[in-house]
């Protein structure tokens, strides 16, 4: 039953009272318009308004109401209309997928697209499900009938659509349709240098598509296709060439004919070798074949000597070249998920950057592969069968990542400790027993800690080289760069490995009394520093200290020389060590030259072969406060443009690196105690890569922004409160990496005028707000801003990645 205030809504609604006994409804008052009573469940169930309104006449009703002529309540025994089905509305659906037509393909190319395509070159008719490609693309380049007719008047009226103003087709892009085929008619787009056919369903080319001689640019991924027709290969031209995702089996032998390509993916194919003439393809840079069936490497992929990268995972290969090492311009190497059982010693591979080589069978590590990478930052060799990790892997001082994980390993050396880049070091799934398990578990920062303090007192219980786990190998002699042996490379520039250790003329720069007796005879630059009674072992504590005399000279360790000149001018006044003299008479290779003048060091030939040979100035972890002005002459000499002084404790800049101001390339001085860079640093014409983190810096000069060909900057965690003026000023710069800093706002305009930052982390800052404007900035493809006090981008939205942060920021853009 309704209680009294249901009762007065239904009445009021319905207003079955009427005084004239007509079946009104107050229809509009109720549902906001016409409302249709037929079918309407509540009705169905409780009847019509006008079947209770003739029950109310017929005395059906009862109490007040019903005196009234109105029924105020619901008779339970009403009975139920019939209900008579509606016809079914017949609807003429037209399918979404359907087989289009000539007429609905042509209909895609409309006046306005065709119209932009004349004016600019382009055309892109990507994702219109296309079956056929529209008959009039083929006629782009030709006048229409439109500017034939027309008078000079009419044409000047709209001189964009004049014939004067039309570009000839040089861009199609027909990709994501639905194709099978073209046209021969393609020939009549004679001017194309970029045509895009992925994502469609071709099963083969038109022969016609050889004879776009301007062509420089063909993708034909995701397709069907199963070969190439022949005229392709003759383009001369053709730089890029994207067949990956198709049906190839097999390479035509005719792609070396194909000189000027730079650009080859045959990716995701069923590929079961290369054409021998492969080699041909001098010019290329990329190669891609990963997820292919390749099951060996033909002898002469080392004449392609442009290559710098090859991208090889997921393919049967159980080997690889020997002669590698002829690709000295590879930086990256993939080979994951192959059948490897061993790596070659890369020797010439100065270049190489990255070698992933996860998922094989390797069960050693070449120890002459460690000395001949010394570029190498990442080393991925998880998942293999190795059981031991050679000492000589402190040799690669520019790793930064190392990943052994699920390998055999036991033992790990303590010469990883002196890797000072080292950022990740992976090794989980070995049966490691010398480390506790919860240090492992800590990360890479407190194993290297570990294996450093262990370093330490093998040193002080068993002597100098008792640091070293296996093999009995010099800890000294690795971070000089040698081998156990000692031996001098076979091409070794001159015959020193023949000289007598007793024809060093050497001195101690100490000022004890014997040496100063004889301070008229030249000194070397690599001093015994045993016989030194002043010399503080203390103080050294961490240098790994020589075996010798002999070995000291045999390590070409550079950083002992800077140790012993600052601690000869901290404990005395004595300056007749080379430093302070200008014009020292030199001692070259054990011969006593002294009737000859130079200003040059006299250094040991090793380490200026090694400078030679890597190009790089390398010396971390030796606590330094100063670099003598002469090291840097040397390098300038020996044609170095790497300078690496990262784990030192230098307060800025040494002055020295001004003579190389006209070759230095890449600078790292990461881990120091700099609080200001000098204004000479924009000087540095030819630098890309500046790596200034974890040290004191709040500003850089204001010429910073002079260094143009500066592609990319890490300041992280340093005292920065804003970011410098300077850096907004960086054209080229692509990565900009300024985490762990007090920075507080972001200055989008200034982010505006770096038109190629792609890369740009913030992250653990003070930045309080994100001005949506950043949003617009879509150059930016890798944005980092976690962990900073600002409310809005959320953190859930900030784990979704840039695309949803850029996308978040342009909503809320005010209009």
């Amino acid at each position: 039953m309704m209680n009294f205030s249901a009762q007065a809504d239904f009445e009021a609604t319905y207003n079955f009272g009427s005084p004239n006994g007509s079946q009104e409804c107050n229809q509009q008052s109720a549902f906001g318009g016409d409302f249709n009573f037929n079918g309407h469940p509540c009705f169905t169930h409780y009847g019509y308004p006008s079947e209770l309104t003739d029950m109310s006449r017929n005395g059906l009703g009862s109490g007040p109401s019903a005196s009234r002529g109105t029924s105020s309540r619901i008779p339970r025994c009403a009975q139920k209309p019939r209900q008579i089905p509606s016809p079914r509305i017949n609807y003429s659906f037209r399918p979404v997928f359907h087989e289009r037509t000539t007429e609905e393909d042509d209909s895609i190319l409309t006046q306005q697209l065709w119209k932009l395509a004349r004016r600019s070159g382009t055309l892109n008719l990507s994702n219109k499900g296309l079956a056929r490609v529209p008959g009039r693309l083929y006629d782009i380049n030709d006048a229409d009938e439109d500017s034939k007719a027309a008078n000079l008047e009419k044409l000047t009226m709209k001189e964009e659509d004049a014939w004067w103003n039309q570009v000839p087709l040089n861009n199609l892009d027909l990709s994501s349709n639905a194709l099978t085929h073209l046209s021969s008619k393609i020939e009549n787009l004679a001017s194309l240098t970029v045509l895009t056919l992925h994502d469609n369903a071709l099963v083969e080319l038109p022969p016609e598509i050889g004879k776009l001689e301007k062509l420089m640019r063909l993708n034909v991924s995701h397709n069907k296709l199963s070969h190439l027709p022949r005229e392709i290969y003759s383009l001369p031209d053709l730089r890029h060439l994207n067949i990956s995702y198709n049906e190839f089996k097999e390479l035509d032998p005719d792609i070396s004919d194909l000189h000027m390509l730079e650009f080859l993916d045959g990716g995701h194919n069923n590929i079961q070798s290369l054409p021998g003439g492969i080699g041909f393809l001098v010019r290329l840079t990329t190669l891609l074949l990963p997820y292919n069936h390749i099951k060996e490497l033909p002898p002469d992929l080392v004449n392609m000597r442009s290559l710098q990268k090859i991208e090889l995972e997921q393919n049967d290969l159980i080997g690889l070249p020997d002669d590698m090492g002829l690709l000295r311009k590879l930086e990256c190497l993939y080979l994951q998920h192959n059948d490897i059982l061993e790596l070659p010693d890369f020797e010439g591979n100065e270049s190489l950057n990255e070698l992933h080589a996860s998922n094989n069978f390797i069960k050693t590590i070449p120890k002459s592969m460690c000395s001949n990478l010394p570029h190498l930052k990442i080393l991925d060799l998880r998942d293999n069968k190795i059981t031991e990790l050679p000492d000589e892997l402190c040799l690669l001082r520019n790793l930064t990542r190392l990943d052994v994980s699920n390998n055999s390993i036991s033992v790990l050396p303590v010469t990883l400790s002196s890797l000072a880049h080292l950022i990740s070091l992976q090794v989980d799934g070995n049966p490691i027993k010398t480390i506790r398990r919860d240090i492992l578990q800590c990360g890479t920062t407190r194993i290297l800690k570990t294996l450093h303090e262990r370093a330490m007192a093998n040193k002080e219980e068993g002597g100098s080289d008792a640091a070293s786990t296996s093999g009995g190998i010099s800890v000294t002699r690795l971070r000089g760069g040698h081998t156990d042996t000692g031996d001098i490379p076979e091409n070794f520039p001159d015959s020193y490995s023949n000289q007598q250790p007793s024809q060093f003329g050497c001195r101690c720069p100490y000022p004890c009394q014997q040496h100063m007796q004889q301070n008229v005879q030249p000194f070397c630059v690599y001093e015994p520093l045993r016989n030194c009674p002043e010399y503080d072992r203390e103080t050294q504590g961490h240098i790994y200290e020589p075996e010798s005399y002999e070995q000291q000279h045999q390590s070409g360790n550079m950083a002992n020389l800077f140790m012993k000149q600052q601690e000869q001018r901290r404990s005395s006044g004595y300056h007749n060590s080379y430093m302070y003299q200008q014009q020292q008479e030199q001692y070259v290779y054990g011969q006593d030259n002294s009737h000859h003048s130079t200003n040059r060091m006299a250094v040991h030939p090793r380490w200026v072969y090694k400078l030679r040979h890597t190009r790089t100035l390398a010396v971390n972890l030796e606590q330094l406060t100063e670099v003598p002005e002469q090291v840097f002459q040397l390098a300038k000499e020996e044609g170095v443009h790497v300078v690496d002084f990262a784990r030192n404790q230098l307060s800025t800049l040494p002055n020295g690196l001004q003579h190389m101001r006209e070759q230095l390339t890449e600078l790292v001085l990461s881990n120091n105690l700099i609080g200001h860079v000098p204004q000479f640093i924009s000087q540095f014409t030819r630098i890309s890569y500046m790596n200034l983190s974890n040290n004191l810096l709040n500003d850089l000069p204001k010429e910073f922004g002079v260094l143009v060909t500066l592609r990319e900057l890490n300041v992280a965690n340093n005292r920065f409160q804003f970011i410098p003026n300077g850096i907004y000023e960086l054209q080229g710069l692509e990565i900009f990496i300024a985490s762990e800093n007090h920075i507080k706002q972001l200055n989008v305009s200034g982010l505006q005028c770096m038109p190629r930052l792609t890369t740009l982390d913030l992250r653990n800052n003070d930045i309080d707000n994100v001005p949506p404007i950043l949003g617009n900035l879509t150059n930016i493809t890798h944005l980092e801003l976690v962990g900073n006090p600002f409310r809005q981008p959320r953190h859930q939205i900030l784990m979704k990645g840039t695309e949803a942060i850029m996308s978040y920021l342009r909503d809320r853009i005010p209009t």
